[in-house]
């Protein structure tokens, strides 16, 4: 074969959509257009001595890909441009890069404050897994500074936020809470997947690390699972890097080839996802039969003004409650044909789902109530269908109420 010996494209210098079709690509001797899939375990060397250099860190090739993998590295390497990381390391699962951030980072007698509006398992992990290994927790409003100041400790290690929130689309403070935490030595980490890496960067707003489900937007077409976990080479040399090395929650070399052809088309969708959104929201705003709607890009949200600051969008994701609450809110997603009831988001398909039942059924009542997540609410994760056909839709499940 012949050698591709063209010189790499400098990608730190390209605008977001281009960095996401040519960012991190590494291309084999035969010159291949797309990225190459290498589907295999392990490597081999050109000697004991190249192979004692590569365990000792002395040379950079690749090792076992629980380690490291090329095309893993390129999906690594083009998240961490996109977000303006200094590095990146990938996982199996969304839930994995928030564990692992997390987990990295504690030792038994630490402590990690938390936002009380998170995703069930996310707060499965701060207030059941962390304990289990003697890591105190505590959790507070997050939208109340004053709490997130009062919770702190001297052993306080780390932060952890969602923002916008999952489901009720709260958005919090990232600068501040960040100064906050910095106080008294302690990171912050921020879980991104409701604003994408496109319409907010909590690096930029203080955050010490981002975490991804790539599942979501990032694949965006329902064909595989994917986390990410981005923060300076510092952060991740320190925290992650040995961690996820020896507990293996490894991104599969064929996911991250899908993942890599999702973020070419990543700007376009999120682009028109985000813009029907905003359409759907002013449409459900205006009907008696929703008693609120939650939408950063509305001028009612009670963010808005903080979204306006730290988004450069409304999100792709529409929550909203039914007059009427659980039995209600149940008839109207029954009598959707176009928004498919599942517990995902983030595809190009619009996905409906009732929180209080699904992806938050393992909390009390009392703990939904403070989370903002009433029987009555309903998330929608907005497509890529004509905007006109989701309102028929809407209307369709409306009139069923």
């Amino acid at each position: 074969m012949s050698a591709y010996d063209r010189p790499a494209i400098d990608a730190k210098t390209l605008r977001p959509r281009t960095k996401m079709v040519h960012g991190g690509t590494m291309r084999s001797g035969f010159g291949e257009t797309s990225e190459a899939l290498f589907l295999t375990q392990g490597f081999v060397y050109n000697s004991a001595e190249v192979a004692e250099g590569r365990f000792t860190g002395e040379d950079e090739g690749f090792q076992y890909s629980r380690f490291g993998n090329p095309t893993v590295a390129m999906f690594e390497q083009r998240m961490a441009l996109l977000e303006g990381a200094e590095a990146a390391r990938a996982t199996a699962t969304g839930m994995a890069a928030v564990t692992n951030a997390l987990m990295g980072q504690v030792r038994a007698g630490d402590h990690v404050v938390a936002s009380r509006q998170l995703f069930g398992s996310c707060l499965y992990v701060v207030t059941d897994l962390l304990p289990r290994f003697g890591v105190e927790t505590t959790l507070v409003d997050g939208d109340d500074l004053a709490a997130w100041k009062a919770a702190l400790r001297p052993n306080t290690r780390t932060a952890f936020l969602e923002s916008p929130t999952n489901p009720a689309l709260g958005v919090l403070d990232i600068p501040a809470i960040a100064e906050i935490v910095h106080s008294v030595g302690a990171t912050l980490v921020v879980d991104n997947v409701f604003a994408t890496p496109l319409m907010q960067k909590p690096l930029e707003l203080g955050a010490d690390c981002v975490v991804y489900s790539a599942t979501k937007h990032i694949d965006g077409q329902g064909r595989c699972l994917g986390g990410v976990i981005l923060g300076s080479k510092d952060f991740i040399e320190t925290h992650i890097h040995n961690y996820l090395r020896q507990t293996g929650p490894s991104l599969s070399p064929f996911n991250a080839w899908v993942l890599l052809k999702g973020l070419e088309t990543l700007p376009l969708r999120v682009a028109q996802q985000q813009d029907s959104a905003g359409k759907l929201a002013d449409f459900l705003a205006g009907d008696t039969k929703i008693a609120r709607v939650y939408y950063p890009g509305r001028p009612d949200h009670p963010q808005y003004e903080l979204a306006k600051r730290q988004m450069k969008g409304g999100s792709t994701m529409v929550a909203f409650d039914v007059a009427g609450g659980k039995a209600e809110a149940f008839r109207m997603a029954n009598a959707f044909e176009i928004i498919k009831i599942s517990n995902n988001l983030g595809d190009a398909k619009s996905l409906v789902t009732h929180p209080a039942t699904t992806t938050h059924q393992r909390l009390t009542e009392e703990a939904r109530q403070a989370a903002g997540i009433g029987q009555g609410m309903l998330r929608l994760s907005v497509g890529l269908e004509d905007v006109e056909d989701l309102i028929d839709d809407l209307k369709r499940g409306l009139a069923a109420v």
